[in-house]
Formats: C-alpha cells, structure tokens, sequence
C-alpha cells in the first residue's frame, strides 16, 4: 500500500470508544477470575496472562478498519472504490443511518457499520459492471468525508 501522504484528502480510522476499554478489560478479567476460581498453581496466573491480552488484542482488532480518501479512490480497510464511479454521496446522521441499513437497504450493498458510531456516508454508484447499488460506511465525521469524496471525485 504505497500512497503520497500529499494525495489523502481524508483519512479516519474507525476505533473503539474510549468507554468500551474498561469495559471489555473487565469482561476479560471476570472470564479470567471464572477460570482461576481461587486455585493455586499455574492456574493462578495463566488465566490472567490469556484473558487480558487477548480482551486489549480483540479491541484493537475491532477498531482496525481504516477510511481514506485519495486523489483516485475511496479506500475502507482492504475495498477499493475508484472515485469515477460514484455518482452521489450523502452525509446520514445516526436516523439516515438506520433507515440507510433498515427500510432503504439493499441486499448487495457494501455496508462497513460500526454500531457505536452514529453517523455514516451513503455512496451510490453509477457503474454498469458493478451490481452493488450503493455503499454505506460509517464515519464519525460524515459532513467533512461527504466533502472530501465530492471534492476529490470532480477533479
């Protein structure tokens, strides 16, 4: 993944609320105390080396997914979308979101939807080749990627 820096006009990487840490460190401890259960022995410890790393590596695997606009293409995580397809693009606040993945979805739409971000961008494309209608991402900043997606796409 070779990119000029000068190129991205938007980037954003969709990571895990800063609440849901202590959150899931707790529920890694409670299922390491459920195996530890006072034994003594390897059985004190080995639960707590297992559980905690892997609660902090599944969080940080969760929130791996990057967003990113360049000069020729919309990237999230791997997809690629190269910007001449795109025929409209909708800022959805958290309502335009769930009516977007409910009542107005489509069963072949792209959707990256992270739940505890409320906002999304809606891009419907305009590609004969391609069966999916319309790709909806979620974004913490839906105004400013719906900007950077029409800026980028005009030129």
């Amino acid at each position: 993944m070779t990119t000029d820096a000068a190129t991205v006009t938007y980037t954003e990487r969709l990571r895990v609320p800063w609440w849901s840490w202590p959150l899931g460190l707790a529920g890694g401890g409670l299922i390491a105390v459920e195996i530890w259960m006072g034994a003594g022995g390897v059985r004190a410890w080995v639960p707590f080396a297992v559980a905690l790393p892997l609660t902090v590596a599944l969080m940080l695997w969760v929130g791996r997914i990057r967003v990113a606009v360049t000069a020729g293409e919309f990237r999230v995580d791997d997809a690629r979308l190269p910007l001449a397809v795109i025929s409209e693009v909708v800022a959805l606040d958290a309502a335009g979101k769930r009516e977007a993945l409910g009542v107005g979805s489509h069963p072949l739409a792209f959707v990256v939807q992270r739940p505890w971000i409320g906002g999304a961008v809606q891009v419907v494309l305009n590609d004969p080749a391609d069966p999916t209608p319309f790709w909806v991402i979620s974004t913490r900043h839906p105004v400013r990627l719906a900007a950077a997606l029409r800026e980028s796409a005009q030129r």
